[in-house]
């Protein structure tokens, strides 16, 4: 996968992204697929958000329904990495259609440790079925509304 591109730089804590600029960077059918989809069955609208964490520095956009958080997605150039929290209550659910996965996420799955606050799992979305398996993790955090 391509890394980070100076992200932070292009967009420090003082400018934020416009939407536009976002979709430029991540020049990704599967991030407006994404967007929309969020958009269409959980009524979430993107939250810009700076971070400062040392991993992921700049510049991300927080997805929540209601008071519950979806997704966090990072921006890279061509593709965006969301991040998925699988509740430990809702790990025998996603075991169970892990099978159904690809093996890019079955492996990021099973290679992600278990805490009590559950697995965090970081998703490159560059494939439409990865995109698939992106829903279906959401969807087993939050049931969809599908408007």
């Amino acid at each position: 996968m391509t890394k980070r591109k100076d992200w932070d730089k292009l967009f420090p804590m003082d400018q934020p992204p416009t939407i536009e600029q976002i979709d430029r960077y991540a020049a990704s059918p599967l991030w407006l697929e994404l967007r929309q989809y969020l958009k269409d069955a959980y009524g979430a609208e993107p939250q810009p958000a700076y971070s400062r964490c040392g991993l992921e520095p700049g510049w991300n956009l927080k997805f929540k329904k209601g008071s519950r958080a979806l997704t966090t997605v990072y921006f890279r150039p061509g593709y965006v990495t969301a991040m998925i929290s699988i509740a430990p209550k809702d790990e025998p659910e996603a075991e169970k259609v892990l099978l159904t996965f690809t093996e890019y996420t079955q492996a990021l799955y099973k290679s992600t440790a278990s805490c009590k606050m559950g697995r965090w799992l970081m998703v490159d979305l560059t494939s439409p079925e990865i995109l698939e398996d992106v829903k279906a993790l959401l969807a087993i955090r939050v049931k969809p509304i599908m408007r």
